[in-house]
């Protein structure tokens, strides 16, 4: 499929599609037009790349991520590691702390709005 098509089913820019490809997170074939030509799977990859980008992985820890996942259910591969289980549990306790500091910073902020509204 196209690039358009791409964007249009995972509702991700073309100019986001052409970046995950610099970063060796997408890959795709030419046409000899030179257009960009994705298999059916890249709708899934795509899918799974902001998936892991909104859990606040940056772009090479995703290269790294992806070989060692299958994209329809993103459950590992075989060729997962050791280190990457490691990797990825320090990504998800530092998501962990993140989401316990934005729970307190709302507790705060309820508690002034609260005040406030009393006063």
């Amino acid at each position: 499929m196209r690039i358009g098509e791409l964007a249009r089913r995972t509702g991700v820019s073309a100019r986001s599609l052409r970046y995950y490809e610099t970063q060796g997170l997408l890959a795709s074939e030419r046409t000899p037009g030179g257009h960009r030509d994705y298999p059916q799977a890249a709708v899934d990859r795509v899918i799974r790349i902001q998936e892991l980008y909104a859990a606040g992985l940056h772009s090479e820890k995703i290269r790294q991520l992806l070989p060692c996942m299958r994209d329809q259910d993103g459950g590992p591969s075989a060729i997962a590691t050791p280190k990457l289980v490691a990797d990825l549990t320090a990504e998800r306790d530092r998501i962990n702390s993140m989401i316990t500091d934005l729970v307190r910073s709302r507790e705060t902020l309820n508690e002034v709005i609260e005040a406030a509204g009393r006063g």
